[in-house]
């Protein structure tokens, strides 16, 4: 290269460039080193400093370390020192690369090089160091734990944070990606590793994910992962990466608690609705491709009321319990067994095969569930028996959606426990037509009242030893403008369930209460109607009853005008609203008469204490009555118990002669059946009356 040329490079570089004696003596300084020292021009400068590291490091031994290496090694390159401008004494950060020139013989002529301000870049990297140091402070104080990782090396290194929160002191763990990779659940591994490179691909702006890391106890704990890749080479490959780990262990515990409570029976550990739900989603989705039959049966405890009332709802969750447990072993492992909510449960069968016998295979399995759940249960020293109700509906051959395989079950149950429970029943198309008129019945009736549709008709009483009416009950009659009369074991249920039983129960009062003023005065002034109260009113607040206790002091009649006829399984209920609601009876006068005695429950303590004034035996036992049969004989026990409690007693369901003799010859007080007369509208009755008053 000409001296020419050479000169040109030097005079034009767009960093520093100079030219000195072995010795430090600056002999040539190129335009950008001028500018760099603060001068105007090379002459300036040379006259000011004869040698350029003469006040030039601020570090004095860079100077000593930089004529070390060039005499070993005949060069330097990419010496960084922090130095002084000559003029300005400013403090800069420069790179200096420089070599020596030796003449033909070897001899050293002069060192040549080039000096780079690099104060920016440096400030820049100070500047990050001190962020990055803040930042990791302010994490740790936090108690995230810190991580930075070499990707080429695989080198990570752990903040002393984050080796304590898995219980290791700094210096236990290896300096390297695996040592947390390899502690990390299996379970995981897989998703991390695709969330890891998610981010270091670009397609992830940031690196998330949850996972457990075992501890040095052999406990699990759960972490939140956050990092970022803070450096990329040239073709964009990570070079560097930094995160945290935040400990989510307890957030996860109660994220599991929530999902539990959610999809969990709290007293019996069985799916919930809204779990079973979802499983029996899951059941018809594998079942079609193979054209498997799944089976849904809703189970209902028979008498699971009776236990919580006389034992108590301890003893009632007991066998809560138990029978889950029985429900559970029955259905047999991979199918589903929920609570419904109360005493509902429901099985999901899926272990079935599609054939011709598949009818008979579940009859089988459901009488095993009917048997063990018929077997007495062990409830603190007590023996208790229930039994049990059970709808099926199958899919697809009933129904494709859960929520119509719902109400198919739920229709077979309803037929169940119709047809006398303790069996199982299952969906029929009927059943749906059936359903389909029990809603179109709910929906007509709550127009029959202000329509008129309604009304009451009165039963005549007799007194058998007399053969005297003054007393007559009161029952309701529906005459729809379609279907024509509509049986009460229809519609009452119906009005039960849907709540209409209550405006319905007070307008059947406000009639009697009418009706008793006017044959009072007509026929007897001591005249009596039985009115029927549904257990359903009796949970009502109890001011209900002093309001129908209000109405007859208004029309200036006493209490006893009307008799209240209830149920035995009422005396059982031990709610407050329900003997808030028998007391608030007895106080206002008004009498009080135990319909259908004979097939409920009820006790001699409970008859006692509720002080009843009429029995009235159940027509199931009047519709056999011999002379010497055991009918007869449970018919006089019930009366002369009931006299000696100071009761009277009303014979259902009278219809010869020679069922009234014998109830006379017993002792029983009155008669009621069609021997005497039909239900009667009111001008029937003033008719009938007049006709056998003799």
């Amino acid at each position: 290269m000409t001296d020419t040329l050479r000169s040109s490079l030097f005079e034009f570089l767009p960093i520093g460039a100079y030219r000195t004696t072995p010795g430090g003596v600056q002999l040539r300084a190129n335009a950008a080193l001028v500018r760099l020292n603060g001068y105007d021009n090379e002459a300036e400068m040379l006259a000011a400093t004869q040698a350029l590291d003469q006040g030039w490091y601020v570090d004095p031994g860079r100077r000593a370390a930089f004529k070390a290496q060039m005499e070993s090694q005949g060069a330097v390159v990419d010496f960084v020192s922090e130095v002084y401008r000559h003029k300005t004494r400013q403090r800069i950060w420069v790179r200096e690369t420089a070599y020596v020139v030796r003449d033909a013989n070897g001899c050293i002529q002069f060192y040549e090089g080039t000096v780079e301000d690099i104060s920016e870049s440096m400030h820049a990297q100070q500047a990050l160091a001190e962020s990055e140091a803040r930042w990791r402070m302010a994490l740790e104080a936090a108690g995230d734990g810190v991580w930075d990782w070499n990707i080429r090396t695989g080198e990570e290194q752990c903040s002393d944070g984050l080796l304590r929160m898995f219980g290791y002191e700094p210096g236990e763990l290896p300096a390297d990606l695996s040592a947390l990779d390899t502690r990390t659940h299996p379970d995981d591994r897989a998703q991390m590793a695709i969330d890891r490179d998610a981010h270091m691909s670009g397609r992830a702006p940031a690196y998330v994910n949850e996972h457990r890391v075992q501890c040095k106890d052999g406990s699990w704990k759960w972490v939140l992962s956050r990092g970022m890749v803070v450096a990329r080479d040239h073709t964009g490959q990570p070079l560097r990466m930094i995160g945290t780990h935040t400990d989510i262990s307890g957030r996860k515990r109660a994220e599991s608690l929530i999902w539990q409570q959610a999809n969990f029976d709290s007293l019996t550990g069985l799916p919930n609705r809204r779990l079973l739900r979802q499983q029996l989603d899951a059941a018809m989705a594998h079942a079609a491709p193979h054209a498997r039959p799944v089976a849904v049966a809703f189970i209902d405890l028979d008498h699971f009321k009776e236990v919580n009332d006389t034992l108590g709802h301890d003893h009632g969750d007991l066998l809560l319990v138990q029978a889950a447990q029985r429900i559970r072993e029955a259905a047999g492992g991979g199918n589903t067994v929920a609570r419904m909510g109360g005493d509902e449960f429901t099985v999901v069968l899926t272990d079935i095969t599609p054939d011709d016998c598949l009818a008979d295979v579940l009859a089988l399995r459901l009488k095993a569930l009917l048997d063990v759940l018929s077997q007495g249960f062990e409830l603190r020293g007590q023996t208790v028996f229930v039994s049990a109700s059970i709808g099926v509906a199958l899919y697809p051959t009933d129904a494709t959606l859960v929520e119509d395989l719902f109400k198919h079950a739920d229709q077979a149950l309803y037929s169940a426990k119709g047809a006398g429970r303790n069996r199982f029943c299952f969906f029929t198309p009927a059943l749906q037509v059936a359903a389909q008129q029990r809603a179109r019945l709910d929906a007509d009736l709550r127009v029959a009242l202000p329509q008129h549709q309604l009304e009451v008709v009165y039963q005549p009483i007799v007194a058998l030893a007399s053969g005297r009416v003054h007393k007559a009950e009161a029952l309701l009659r529906w005459h729809h403008p379609v279907l024509g009369p509509v049986s009460p074991a229809q519609f009452i249920p119906i009005a039960e369930s849907s709540g209409q039983i209550i405006p319905l129960g007070d307008w059947v009062f406000e009639q009697a209460v009418e009706q008793v003023a006017a044959w009072r005065q007509r026929f007897d002034p001591a005249f009596q109607i039985s009115v029927n109260k549904s257990p359903v009113q009796f949970h009502q607040k109890a001011a209900h009853t002093s309001n129908w206790a209000t109405q007859l002091m208004q029309r200036g009649m006493p209490g006893n005008a009307i008799a209240i006829e209830i149920t035995e399984g009422l005396l059982l209920d031990t709610s407050p609203l329900v003997t808030n609601h028998l007391a608030a009876l007895r106080d206002s006068g008004l009498d009080v008469s135990l319909d259908d005695f004979g097939t409920g429950y009820s006790s001699l303590t409970y008859l006692q204490k509720l002080a009843i004034d009429f029995i009235k035996i159940d027509q199931s036992f009047v519709r056999n009555l011999q002379p010497g049969s055991t009918a007869l004989s449970l018919c006089k026990a019930i009366i002369v118990m009931a006299h000696e409690l100071g009761m009277q007693v009303v014979a259902e369901g009278v219809e010869t002669d020679m069922q009234r003799d014998l109830l006379l010859a017993a002792g029983c007080d009155f008669g009621q059946g069609y021997l005497f007369a039909r239900p009667m509208s009111v001008a029937a009755f003033d008719a009938w009356f007049v006709q056998n008053k003799s």
